[in-house]
């Protein structure tokens, strides 16, 4: 207990982290696995057009793309997804998630945080302190870090539409600011276009745009020359002795929770290989280019360096500007633009994970914040058709930390419209995270009243697991 209890100067609880890990297991909380990193793709995904195919429709519903048969035995995915198809023996999929809202900004607060109500004050065009929290803050609320790095993060941007807003769902809200997951800042937002750029960014209405003036980049975590890291050191002790002298508890308890970050600022500062997680331009050339030299291949690939440096969960925006809102020319921005990249990058990290012995420790999660609408339209003054949004289903994919490969749970209607066979709502698609993570289920957080709230709202979808 003793050796558990002490932390130096950078902070590295490992003992205390193994020792609360051993007491869960002791009590039948074992994770499933080590980490989980969470797919989002913003806009809102076509589940007719990618995972739950209705090849049999008419040609309105089913749309201009085939099915193409996987390695599993009478599934079949979207011809645009040549190599997941492959690997289907590595994941499971969940085709009847369902919720009530067709509007983005609720849509995302409620996949985001595992919570279809909406709370009061709610506002579509910017976070406040009275949303839910994220998925994403309640493991850094929940987790002990296994390393000094946080116990989750979120990457490569925040979401945010090209009107400004920044999506609600994604913080901490009522857990308060001091439990934000860490976000790593690598992509500079493009609000006049969307996609992987240099490659695949394109613009919605005008097709193929030029990316090459876009850049990548993994934080700086250097020192500046002229500050050693005795001097840094010099300069948070400094910190706290000020901190120390502060009257009031409240700011007492803030001035607490920011040691944990400046012990963790250090650890960055001063720790190669921490700093190494981070660098995606530096990782061996031929896995960059399996997964893609790229903003969604760089994204994943270090979602899977933070991971395996001790990450807890890491959540990677595939796509920001709501790049999967297909209203318009859905079919070619698809085929050209979205799916390869996604196709490839999801496919390197699975096989990345399972070459590298994580894939069982490793649950991979992919999921949007609805899906779109079984019959096909047209915007007004655009030429090409797409879909519109659609809460009442959408299919998520699951990979890795013990999900069955090949697993099917649930079905929809023939027009893949609403769920004909087990439905699951958002709070299972959080509980399943929850409990791949090994959080009990009895589990609960305090908003900054110290009023209490169960992290599970939900049951985990126990079908994808075998």
């Amino acid at each position: 207990m003793l050796r558990a209890g002490s932390i130096g100067l950078l902070g590295l609880g490992l003992q205390q982290a193994g020792l609360l890990r051993a007491l869960g297991e002791a009590n039948g909380t074992r994770p499933k696995a080590k980490s989980v990193i969470f797919i989002f793709l913003s806009g809102g995904l076509s589940q007719i057009d990618t995972f739950d195919m209705k090849p049999d429709a008419s040609e309105e519903v089913r749309g201009e793309f085939k099915p193409i048969a996987t390695r599993t035995p009478g599934l079949h995915i979207c011809e645009h997804l040549p190599m997941l198809a492959q690997r289907s023996h590595l994941w499971g999929l969940c085709r009847s998630i369902s919720h009530d809202s067709n509007d983005h900004s609720q849509g995302h607060h409620m996949m985001l945080t595992g919570r279809s109500d909406i709370p009061v004050g709610f506002s579509p065009n910017k976070p406040t302190p009275s949303d839910w929290p994220s998925i994403a803050a309640l493991a850094n609320k929940t987790l002990v870090p296994r390393t000094n790095l946080p116990a989750s993060m979120v990457l490569p941007e925040k979401i945010v539409h090209n009107t400004g807003r920044t999506i609600p769902g994604q913080f901490s809200g009522m857990l308060g600011d001091h439990h934000e997951p860490f976000f790593v800042e690598s992509s500079r937002y493009n609000p006049a276009s969307y996609g992987a750029y240099p490659d695949y960014l394109f613009h919605h209405a005008q097709g193929k745009v030029d990316g090459t003036r876009m850049r990548f980049r993994a934080p700086d975590l250097s020192l500046p020359q002229s500050v050693s890291l005795d001097r840094l050191r010099d300069r948070l002790a400094l910190s706290r002795h000020i901190s120390a002298q502060q009257d009031h508890l409240e700011e007492a308890a803030a001035s607490r929770d920011m040691d944990r970050y400046e012990k963790m600022a250090v650890s960055l500062l001063a720790d190669p290989k921490t700093r190494k997680a981070f660098d995606v331009h530096g990782a061996d050339p031929k896995l960059q280019d399996k997964y893609g030299r790229n903003a969604f291949g760089w994204s994943l690939l270090m979602a899977r360096q933070l991971v395996e440096a001790g990450v807890n969960l890491v959540q990677v925006n595939l796509g920001n500007n709501e790049a999967w809102d297909t209203h318009e020319a859905a079919f070619p921005n698809l085929k050209n633009f979205l799916l390869p990249p996604t196709d490839r990058a999801v496919s390197a990290l699975l096989d990345d994970l399972q070459n590298r012995g994580m894939l069982d420790d490793t649950l991979v999660v992919m999921a949007s914040e609805f899906g779109r609408t079984p019959k096909i339209s047209k915007l007004p003054n655009v030429s090409l058709p797409g879909r519109d949004h659609w809460g009442a289903a959408q299919t998520a994919f699951f990979a890795g930390g013990g999900v069955t490969g090949g697993a099917v749970v649930g079905s929809t209607d023939p027009f893949g419209a609403y769920p004909a066979s087990d439905p699951q709502r958002p709070e299972d698609f959080a509980a399943t995270i929850y409990h791949a993570l090994g959080i009990p289920a009895h589990t609960t957080w305090n908003d900054s009243s110290g009023r209490p709230y169960h992290v599970y709202n939900g049951q985990p979808i126990a079908g994808l697991f075998g």
